[in-house]
C-alpha cells in the first residue's frame, strides 16, 4: 500500500462542498430531515469523518412523493415537448463535464475508489448517458395498427399505440458507483416523461448531492427530481412500499432486492432490480494470454472488487492454468493499493467497516475450507478500509468463496479440461446470471459458448466494457429488467392501445 504519498490538492468548491451542511432536495428546496436527525459520511481511506447528511425518514418520504406526484401531474414537466426536455437532459451531461474534477474528487473521497478513474470512467460515462438519454425523448413513440377485425359496412377502425410515462418512480442506488449509478437511474427516468424520488446509499451520499445541484441548474423543474438520503429500513422501505409510487427501480443485492419486491407487492407497482451476481470468466486454451491475464485481473479488481459483475469466479483450461494464476497473481501482487486521491494508487479502500468486515469474514472462511492464496488473502494495514487484492486457486464448489458474492478484490480460480457440457454447467451452476466472459482466438468457440451461458451479458475478449446504448441486466437472481439502452424504457413507459371506430362516412 502506497505511505504518505502527495495527494490531489482537492479543488476549492470541493472544500467548500464537503464543508458546508449537506441537505437534501426535495421540490426544489434544500431541506433537513423534519426529525432533525443526521448521520456522518466517512472517507473510507481513513475511516474519519468528511461531512454530516440528513436522515431521512417516512415524513420526508411523503413530502418527497407528494411533490413528485404534483410534478407529475399538474408540473410544467408533464406539459413540456419532448425536444424541450431533451434540450435540459443533455444539458445536465454537459454541466457535467464543465464539473468533471469536482466530481471525481467528491466521488473518490466518499467512495475510495483512485481519483484517476473516476475522473476518466465514472465521470465521463455518467455524462454520456444522459446525453444519449436525451436523444431518445423525440423518439417515443407508439405506432399505428391495421387490426383484421372483419370487414361490415360501417366496421372501419383507426388503431394506434401511445408510450406514456408511468407516473411517479422510486429509485435506490448502491454506494460501488454512486454518480454513475444516479446517471444510469434519472437519464431514463427524465427522457420518459417521469418524475422521481431518488434515495442515495447511505455509505455515498455527496456526489448525488452535487449532481442534483447540477440538476437545478440544468432548468429541471421544482419536484421533477427529489434526492433524498438515508437508512434502507427507516427510508429506503418507505419509499418501496409508498402508494403514490408507480415504480420502482432499486440497485443493489439480491437479499435486499427480494425485500422491495415484497414492499411493491401490496398495490402491485412495477419493479426493476440489478442486483448481485457471481460471474463466470472463462479462458480457453487458444487466448492471447497477454490480453487475458490482464484482462481475467481487470474484471475482479477493478473499483476494488466492488463490482456486481465482477468476474469472480476465473475457469481456466488445465493446459494454461498455472501460466494465468501465476500471471493474474502477479497482477495483484504489483497493484499499488492506496487511498483514492493519490493519482498513483490503482486500488484502493473498500467503501466500509462494514464491508471490510465482510470480505474478510470470506477470505477467513477460505482458509477454514482449505483454499490456497497464490496472492493476497488479508487486510492490508490497519487504518482505512484496505484489503489485499486475492487469488484463490484450485477452489471448488464446495467452498462459500466459490459460490457466494464476496463484493470484494477475491477471485476463485477453477481447473477445466476440456470446453464441453461439463463447464457449462459449472459456469451456469450459480443463482445469478448477471455477467460472464470468454477469451478465446476461434470465434466459432466463442459464439457456441456465449449462447449457453445464462447471463445478462457475455465479454468476448474483453470485460467490463460500458456503453450507454449497451442493455445491462441479468437471468436469474440478478435482476428484472435492463438498464441503459432503448430497453430502458420499457421500465418507465406504458403502452395504451387506442380503437377509434370510424362509423358511416
Amino acid at each position: 500500500m502506497t505511505k504518505d504519498a502527495p495527494l490531489v490538492s482537492l479543488h476549492p468548491n470541493v472544500k467548500a462542498f464537503i464543508g458546508e451542511k449537506r441537505r437534501m432536495l426535495i421540490d426544489g428546496k434544500w431541506v433537513d430531515a423534519k426529525s432533525g436527525k443526521s448521520f456522518e459520511v466517512l472517507d473510507p481511506a481513513t475511516g474519519q469523518v468528511i461531512a454530516n447528511v440528513p436522515a431521512a425518514e417516512k415524513p420526508d418520504v411523503d413530502v418527497a412523493v407528494a411533490a413528485a406526484k404534483r410534478a407529475f401531474e399538474s408540473g410544467p414537466w408533464s406539459r413540456m415537448t419532448p425536444a424541450e426536455r431533451g434540450k435540459i437532459v443533455w444539458k445536465i451531461g454537459e454541466l457535467i463535464m464543465e464539473h468533471q474534477e469536482e466530481l471525481a474528487q467528491i466521488e473518490s473521497l466518499d467512495n475510495g475508489k483512485p481519483v484517476t478513474v473516476a475522473r476518466a470512467a465514472d465521470v465521463v460515462l455518467a455524462a454520456e448517458l444522459f446525453q444519449y438519454m436525451a436523444g431518445w425523448c423525440t423518439k417515443l413513440d407508439g405506432r399505428s395498427l391495421t387490426l383484421s377485425v372483419p370487414y361490415t359496412p360501417g366496421s372501419e377502425y383507426h388503431a394506434f399505440t401511445r408510450r406514456e410515462p408511468v407516473g411517479v418512480v422510486a429509485q435506490i442506488i448502491p454506494w460501488n458507483f454512486p454518480l454513475l449509478m444516479a446517471a444510469w437511474k434519472l437519464g431514463p427516468v427524465l427522457a420518459s416523461g417521469c418524475t422521481v424520488v431518488l434515495k442515495l446509499a447511505e455509505e455515498t451520499p455527496l456526489s448525488g448531492l452535487k449532481l442534483a445541484e447540477l440538476i437545478q441548474k440544468a432548468g429541471v423543474p421544482d419536484g421533477v427530481v427529489n434526492v433524498i438520503t438515508g437508512f434502507g429500513e427507516t427510508c429506503g422501505a418507505p419509499l418501496a412500499a409508498h402508494p403514490d409510487v408507480s415504480k420502482v427501480a432499486f440497485t443493489g443485492s439480491t437479499e435486499v432486492g427480494k425485500l422491495i419486491v415484497k414492499a411493491a407487492a401490496n398495490d402491485l407497482k412495477k419493479v426493476t432490480l440489478e442486483l448481485g451476481g457471481k460471474s463466470p470468466n472463462i479462458i480457453l486454451d487458444d487466448a492471447d494470454l497477454e490480453q487475458a491475464i490482464p484482462g481475467a485481473a481487470s474484471a475482479i479488481f477493478f473499483n476494488h472488487g466492488q463490482c456486481c459483475c465482477a468476474g469472480s469466479r476465473l475457469f481456466i483450461q488445465d493446459k494454461i492454468y498455472d501460466k494465468v494464476v501465476e500471471g493474474v497473481a502477479e497482477y495483484a501482487r504489483k497493484l499499488k493499493v492506496g487511498p483514492g486521491l493519490d493519482p498513483s494508487t490503482q486500488m484502493g479502500p473498500l467503501v466500509s467497516q462494514v464491508q471490510l468486515d465482510r470480505v474478510c469474514g470470506y477470505l477467513e472462511s477460505g482458509k477454514e475450507q482449505g483454499a490456497t492464496f497464490a496472492a493476497g488473502g488479508k487486510r492490508l494495514g490497519e487504518q482505512g478500509y484496505f484489503v489485499e487484492p486475492t487469488v484463490i486457486v484450485d477452489a471448488h464448489e464446495n467452498m462459500k468463496v466459490y459460490q457466494e458474492e464476496i463484493f470484494g478484490p477475491v477471485v476463485a480460480a477453477v481447473r477445466f479440461k476440456e470446453l464441453d457440457d461439463e463447464l457449462v454447467r459449472k459456469a451456469n451452476d450459480t443463482i445469478y446470471g448477471l455477467a460472464a466472459g470468454i477469451y478465446t482466438s476461434n470465434i466459432t468457440r466463442a459464439h457456441r459458448l456465449a449462447t449457453k451461458l445464462r447471463a445478462g451479458t457475455v465479454w468476448v475478449n474483453c470485460y467490463n466494457i460500458f456503453d450507454a446504448a449497451l442493455p445491462f441486466g441479468g437471468y436469474k437472481q440478478s435482476g428484472w429488467g435492463r438498464e441503459m439502452g432503448v430497453e430502458v424504457f420499457n421500465n418507465y413507459l406504458e403502452t395504451k392501445s387506442v380503437c377509434v371506430g370510424l362509423g358511416q362516412g
